[in-house]
């Protein structure tokens, strides 16, 4: 018996860790470290970023809107701006800053625009097990609490278009805005990095980053995508 206590302590530590491995954090209380959301054109390096995607959070995804892709582009103003309006009409259309997500079956008691991230936050703790992508660029709710904090922004400032674009601004840096525009980066990283911030946009494939993921697809082509960046970054 002796001889066989060792042995059977030993397979019963063994036993713990590939538990432990298989639920990360379970045993632990420990969460691994999430890989960089974003590949670049330098070796070794990464753009720090939190995807409108990042975490399990509200599904992680949202459906198409119905009505995207029918909000005007302008042809003048900042690369930024158009930009922001690209996305905009591949995400909200015509519904624009108080855009809410069309599976959401209990909405907001307020157009978005008129309401604090606060009241955002308490709608949707209160409506659980519904899609909450809300306003011009459809951020779900980790990506709201997470570029929110990032910019230093109160719980009672106003969701408004100014807050909005402010927010979409920090996500087009993620993708390396700046980077492109510099030269560091391809126009194709920068566009594929776009993909998988926003799910209405195609990958080179022609196909949602997304693609059938609670209902996501692209809504333009990739030739169409790729000729309005292109003339987006050239000026």
């Amino acid at each position: 018996m002796r001889r066989l206590f060792p042995l059977i302590f030993g397979l019963l530590m063994a036993a713990t860790a590939a538990l432990a491995g298989s639920m990360p954090g379970a045993l632990t209380g420990l969460r691994p470290a999430r890989a960089p959301l974003f590949d670049t054109d330098s070796a070794g390096a990464h753009a720090s970023s939190a995807s409108l995607f990042v975490g399990a959070a509200d599904g992680g995804l949202f459906a198409a809107l119905p009505e995207r892709f029918a909000a005007p582009v302008r042809q003048g103003g900042t690369a930024t701006a158009r930009l922001r309006d690209l996305i905009a009409r591949a995400e909200a259309g015509q519904a624009g800053y108080d855009a809410v997500q069309h599976g959401a079956r209990i909405r907001p008691p307020k157009p978005p625009t008129a309401m604090t991230l606060q009241e955002i936050y308490d709608w949707i703790d209160a409506t659980p097990g519904q899609p909450h992508a809300i306003g011009r660029y459809q951020f779900i709710p980790p990506t709201l609490r997470h570029s929110a904090r990032r910019l230093g922004l109160s719980a009672t400032a106003r969701f408004g278009p100014g807050m909005q674009d402010r927010l979409a601004d920090l996500l087009l840096g993620d993708a390396g805005l700046a980077r492109v525009q510099s030269g560091e980066m391809s126009a194709e990283r920068f566009m594929h990095n776009l993909t998988r911030i926003w799910a209405g946009l195609p990958t080179a494939s022609g196909r949602s980053y997304y693609h059938g993921v609670a209902g996501n697809k692209a809504v333009l082509s990739y030739d169409a995508y790729a000729r309005q960046v292109r003339a987006i970054l050239d000026g």
